[in-house]
């Protein structure tokens, strides 16, 4: 098996039994998205929380907010 498939299957054997499969495929794609977010800090494809609020502001603005 996997290590991918094994991670998957942990994680869903770790939600509760009333679980829908909605809340496994968002348990999945939330854990999904947090990995590639610590790839992004280690490979160094960060920005500043300034830089992040000033792209912000400007998108924002381009959308009439």
């Amino acid at each position: 098996m996997t290590e991918t498939k094994e991670k998957a299957i942990k994680i869903i054997q770790r939600l509760p039994d009333e679980c829908t499969l909605t809340d496994i495929m968002a348990e999945l794609y939330f854990r999904y998205k947090v990995e590639q977010g610590l790839q992004d800090i280690d490979k160094g494809r960060i920005i500043s929380h300034k830089e992040g609020r000033k792209r912000m502001t400007k998108w924002a603005n381009s959308i009439g907010h």
